[in-house]
């Protein structure tokens, strides 16, 4: 049965197609539904005066749009979609599935989550419910159903979003139970090979049959709980995938069906299963602003988008004005920030940017997740900053659209060992997730383009690849790592990686496993660090910040060379860094926490060796820049400031123009960069 719904899953995939686009769409999401009085025409005025392009639709109302069982109206969505289509503008419409009616919670109560501990979720919030229940996925059906029949060939309607910001919701009721056993059973076959890989023999747990495997709820075995989380998040990509199988049945060729990720990268969802069946990635960043505004956070999220189908990719949601749940952190950004970062946006591949949302709303829990409206619903000082950018997008988003970025630097992002990590932590304060991010921010700092690959990915494009713990990882999938070094790439390992195999079971060979070769050293012992340690002589002239934390490999050589040692009177006989040629690449091992600074001399290092550095590691701190090519085949480089002072430095690149102001630049020309402020250069 599972082999039957894979292959149905990877038919439904084969038919997403890339979405085209001739310029940037820029807008918001729209519910006139939510307004305190009937202001259409106003609203659609508005954004027409503003130049907004595309709106979002739909995805928050099914008790709108079926207000009783198998009563269903569209009149009211009727009106709004036609007025936006007289206006010129276009409509992403969305499956209402991620917010129940209070009728259907009345009628099928058990459809509601029942989570590990037995608790069940309450009506009243969103995404409470079991995606995978059947009562749930017939209701689902017809409504999708509905809605589809009746649009699909309205000529405003340009894609769809299926669901909303979609994850498994912590489901674990009977239903999830059963599921799982069946899910197991087509994996594995007997019990038998459970109790092998998992060492169901530990504590006299063995099972004869799969009636005696017991319930998750109290399981603590680690490969248990892994194939758990793994069999949610492919409920997740199941639930998607059959939204799309459904949409694709009446959608025209020229629409596109998206899905819209929250920020970053998930730990219960498999976004790159679930990328496969859409036609375009959209994602939802999220990011502080005023002096907190540096453009990390959001460029993190983007580059997931874009890696996860090596394609442009739409922003659905982003800030306008304040956000958040309550009114206690409302920070609007500063005059140019909203600007500078749409175009953030556009550098790292986006085609759409769209905030949540277009007017703010008077109740309800998001009430201080301001659109670019306030609650008065006049324009003010975000709408002018909206306006000019609309403005300019008219005139330019031909010539930025479908930007194609190569980077050459990649993050090994590995979902099984964050879990593997999180079942079996070696630190409080120090996890998978701020290895990662702290990798990211580095290469951001440094200017050097980010690509995320997962340990299946192809990496043959890349000279850099950074790889936070990779704890659980198959022999296969450790020797490609390898393969990929000794062809010549540069490999940034961390401690705890090949520790552990793809069921989370500890190897019973000399760590590193099968990347002791690649490595070029051995270690059978590892310590925990009560304090931070500094580095011998501070080999990396990191200063106050050269120290490393929290755990140490004891490593011992073998081909690899030591880089540095720590200043301890035991410890000190073991390399932190170790870096070993191998092949026609290298491996740069840490066995350690480092401090960020020392990360960043590391990570440059690494870079300076692949031929990855140059004039962009010598721009003042506060500017970034990101670069691509366009449809046209010309180079791109966007400078950013990200400050309240006016940046100079040296545009090192091809003359070109700046397509904002019209003006050409000469190679080595300085460039002036006021406060918030971008250029954009087009090569000639």
């Amino acid at each position: 049965m599972r082999l039957a719904i894979l292959a149905l899953l990877l038919a439904a995939a084969a038919l997403a197609q890339p979405a085209k686009f001739n310029t940037i769409l820029y807008g918001a999401a729209y519910y006139h539904e939510y307004m305190p009085s009937d202001r259409l025409d106003k609203d659609v005025e508005l954004m027409q005066k503003a130049g907004l392009t595309v709106v979002r639709l739909g995805e928050s109302t099914w008790t709108s749009w079926e207000p009783r069982d198998g009563h269903f109206e569209f009149a009211w969505m009727d009106r709004i979609v036609d007025r936006l289509h007289k206006a010129g503008i276009k409509v992403i419409l969305g499956t209402p599935t991620y917010s129940i009616p209070p009728w259907l919670y009345q009628k099928h109560p058990d459809i509601l989550v029942t989570r590990l501990d037995g608790t069940k979720a309450a009506y009243g919030i969103r995404q409470n419910m079991d995606i995978t229940h059947p009562v749930y996925r017939f209701y689902c059906e017809r409504v999708i159903r509905q809605i589809m029949a009746h649009y699909k060939d309205h000529p405003a309607i340009i894609g769809y979003q299926i669901d909303n910001e979609t994850s498994n919701y912590g489901a674990a009721g009977p239903v999830v139970q059963k599921n799982f056993n069946d899910y197991l059973k087509e994996k594995f076959g007997t019990t038998q090979k459970l109790n092998e890989i998992w060492g169901f023999v530990y504590w006299g747990q063995l099972v004869n049959g799969w009636d005696d495997l017991p319930p998750r709820d109290g399981i603590l075995n680690p490969g248990y709980k892994l194939e758990w989380e793994r069999f949610q998040q492919s409920r997740v990509t199941d639930f998607l995938a059959w939204q799309a199988r459904l949409l694709r049945e009446y959608k025209r060729p020229d629409q596109f069906i998206t899905q819209d990720f929250s920020g970053g990268v998930h730990t219960d969802n498999d976004q790159w299963a679930i990328a496969r069946h859409l036609d375009i990635v959209a994602t939802n960043p999220y990011y502080p602003v005023q002096d907190d505004l540096d453009g990390q956070p959001a460029t993190f999220t983007d580059d997931v988008a874009r890696s996860l189908k090596g394609a442009n990719f739409l922003v659905t949601e982003t800030n306008a004005q304040t956000i958040g749940w309550d009114s206690k952190g409302q920070f609007p950004p500063y005059d140019g920030q909203l600007r500078l970062n749409v175009y953030s946006h556009i550098a790292d591949g986006a085609n759409m940017v769209e905030y949540w949302h277009w007017h703010s709303l008077h109740y309800g829990q998001e009430t201080y997740w301001k659109g670019i409206l306030s609650h008065d619903l006049e324009p003010n000082r975000i709408y002018a900053e909206f306006t000019r950018v609309a403005q300019e997008l008219k005139k330019i988003g031909p010539r930025l659209v479908n930007l194609q970025r190569r980077n050459e630097v990649a993050i090994l992002y590995s979902i099984d060992s964050f879990h593997g990590i999180q079942f079996m932590p070696f630190s409080d304060k120090v996890n998978y997730m701020n290895i990662l991010r702290q990798f990211h921010q580095v290469l951001y700092q440094l200017n050097a383009g980010v690509d995320f690959v997962t340990p299946d990915s192809d990496y043959s494009r890349y000279k850099v690849i950074v790889v936070p713990p990779l704890y659980v990882a198959s022999d296969a999938q450790l020797q490609r790592l390898s393969d990929y070094a000794k062809n010549g790439g540069h490999v940034v390992l961390t401690f705890k990686s090949g520790f552990t195999d793809q069921y989370d079971t500890v190897r019973p060979v000399m760590a590193p496993g099968p990347l002791r070769e690649a490595a070029g050293f051995h270690y059978q012992e590892f310590s925990t660090l009560k304090t931070p340690l500094p580095l011998k002589g501070d080999p990396f002239q990191a200063g106050a910040d050269n120290q490393v934390s929290t755990w140490a490999e004891m490593i011992i050589p073998d081909t690899a060379r030591p880089l540095a040692f720590y200043d301890h009177p035991f410890f000190g006989k073991y390399p932190a860094i170790t870096r070993n040629a191998f092949g026609k690449g290298t491996v740069t091992f840490e066995g350690t926490v480092l401090s960020d600074t020392l990360q960043n001399k590391i990570l440059k290092d690494v870079l300076s060796a692949a031929g990855l550095t140059g004039p962009d590691q010598q721009l003042p701190a506060p500017v970034k820049v990101k670069h691509g090519t366009s449809n046209s085949g010309k180079r791109m480089h966007y400078y950013f400031n990200y400050s309240s002072h006016s940046q100079n430095f040296a545009y090192t690149y091809a003359a070109g123009t700046d397509i904002l102001s019209a003006k050409p630049v000469a190679k080595s020309q300085q460039l002036a960069l006021a406060p918030w402020d971008l250029a954009i250069i087009e090569e000639q």
